[in-house]
């Protein structure tokens, strides 16, 4: 857990802690968040961003995990068993939320964090690793605000079928927002962060007990009746 005392920027008064029991939650266990960044730069701002995020996410009394792309093949690069792509299959099946933060690249996000999300299935055999758990999309830019690599993440997110909450953090010349240790400096920025990272906390208590409830689909299930019976259920 995050000491609440190494969040310098942080009202204490302000600060709330997300109750289950507000929310119907009834889970024994912290909220399980995985967290993906897409630069290996050495001063990587995505990287920055995202360990505040975690630190964050610990305060709010989420359990995090923040997975390091380096030497992770390029998809279809090497066979599914190698172990980086393992060890990012274990986590997305351990999560039930994530956070996914990309630098904007030529308008777009980094190779290297589509290469992440690519890696990650929408099945293992009778399991959708990624279906009805929920996401927080956030980018950082080396010039003005832009929303580029946010929204094409929200899209991504959609794909893999996961719950992606309404509020999202786009960090503007990030080069000025991070200080000479990789801690990132109070500002607007900052504060958006702390929101974003508070309302998936919110949303993943909400939903993971019932997510599965949630993304039961009529089509998947007449899908599955026809499997039994060997043909194809025909409308009434």
């Amino acid at each position: 857990m995050t000491d609440p005392a190494d969040l310098p920027h942080i009202f204490p008064s302000a600060f709330r802690t997300p109750d289950p029991a507000g929310l119907g939650d009834h889970a024994e266990h912290r909220p399980r968040i995985l967290l993906l960044y897409g630069s290996l730069r050495e001063r990587s701002y995505s990287r920055f961003a995202t360990m505040e995020a975690a630190r964050l996410l610990q305060a709010f009394g989420a359990e995090t995990r923040v997975f390091d792309p380096a030497g992770l093949p390029l998809p279809d690069g090497a066979p599914a068993d190698h172990a980086k792509v393992q060890e990012l299959r274990d986590l997305v099946t351990w999560s039930e939320g994530q956070v996914w933060c990309s630098p904007e690249r030529h308008g777009a996000m980094t190779g290297i964090m589509k290469a992440q999300i690519d890696w990650i299935p929408l099945s293992l055999g009778a399991v959708r690793p990624t279906q009805g758990k929920t996401l927080a999309v956030m980018q950082v830019s080396g010039g003005s605000q832009s929303f580029n690599a946010v929204n094409q993440m929200r899209v991504l997110g959609r794909w893999m079928r996961m719950i992606t909450i309404p509020n999202q953090s786009s960090v503007a010349k990030a080069y000025e927002q991070f200080d000479d240790e990789g801690r990132m400096l109070a500002s607007a920025y900052y504060d958006r962060i702390v929101d974003v990272m508070e309302e998936l906390v919110k949303f993943t208590l909400l939903t993971r007990g019932v997510s599965s409830y949630l993304t039961d689909r009529y089509s998947e299930r007449k899908e599955d009746l026809a499997k039994q019976h060997g043909e194809r259920l025909q409308a009434m």
